[in-house]
């Protein structure tokens, strides 16, 4: 039954949450939107999102000092991928602003007590899995290139990825592979984690309703995706410090792309 609960929701039905069409327009105001709750407390925020610098400082430490260069690039943009698992929290203070209730930080933490959160860790776990399979694709692609062996220095590694065909090569195909992760997860993800703090609808119900709203609204779907990304890469200047504020901004952003995108319940 419990499992049951967690594909299905609350209701023990498969709910299919209505969808609405948007434009371009709603992105913007979105973004606006994020920006209102990120202004109300910055320094709360920042606080609670100074993990993802301080994760993305220790993750290219991390595969320097062990000997994993190519996975440096694979590690930094797969840890995008893990986005809307990381801005639960935000959701959920958005969530409360909304409803005019009481936002510090440590609210955040509230969704502990969410009835969804055993649907939600599945869908988390989900979304990891296909984080390490992104990792073991893109280490296949290295090994595809220029075998086992390793540069003994990241400024040499960079070399030889910059100034070789194979490098070159890589960098395509990485990138391809790259793009087609982020696709798929962007599809599945655009509302599941807001959903599933809103509504106990379940994995099934939620994953479903990302998909058609990624169907139904296409290209502000695709942009909304490009946006993200190029925010993400802005807020890696310099050494991730920007994601302290580029995070927090993003997670109450995607709060209210989602209250555009599904239709609110009666």
């Amino acid at each position: 039954m419990t499992a049951f609960h967690v594909m299905a929701g609350a209701d023990h039905t498969f709910s299919r949450p209505a969808i609405r069409k948007i434009g371009i327009a709603d992105l913007v105001d979105a973004l606006k939107l994020g920006l209102d709750d990120f202004s109300e407390k910055p320094s709360h925020y920042v606080f609670l999102c100074l993990m993802y610098p301080i994760a993305g400082i220790a993750l290219a430490i991390w595969s320097t000092d062990q000997n994993l260069l190519p996975l440096l690039f694979p590690l930094m943009s797969g840890f995008a991928l893990l986005g809307p698992i990381a801005a639960i929290g935000l959701y959920e203070i958005s969530r409360r602003r909304e409803k005019g209730m009481d936002t510090s930080w440590s609210h955040a933490f509230e969704v502990r007590h969410s009835p969804a959160l055993p649907s939600i860790i599945v869908a988390g776990l989900m979304l990891f899995g296909l984080f390490i399979v992104w990792l073991i694709v893109a280490q296949n692609i290295y090994f595809i290139f220029f075998g086992d062996g390793v540069p003994p220095t990241l400024s040499s590694f960079v070399s030889k990825i910059l100034t070789t065909r194979q490098g070159m090569a890589m960098m395509f195909w990485g990138n391809l592979a790259g793009f087609l992760f982020a696709l798929v997860v962007l599809a599945t993800t655009v509302v599941t984690f807001p959903l599933l703090l809103d509504r106990d609808v379940g994995v099934v119900a939620a994953i479903d309703a990302s998909i058609r709203a990624t169907l139904i609204n296409p290209v502000p779907v695709a942009v909304w995706g490009l946006m993200v990304a190029a925010l993400l890469a802005v807020g890696t200047i310099p050494i991730f410090a920007g994601l302290a504020v580029i995070m927090p901004i993003l997670g109450h952003a995607s709060w209210h792309l989602y209250r555009k995108l599904v239709v609110a319940q009666e």
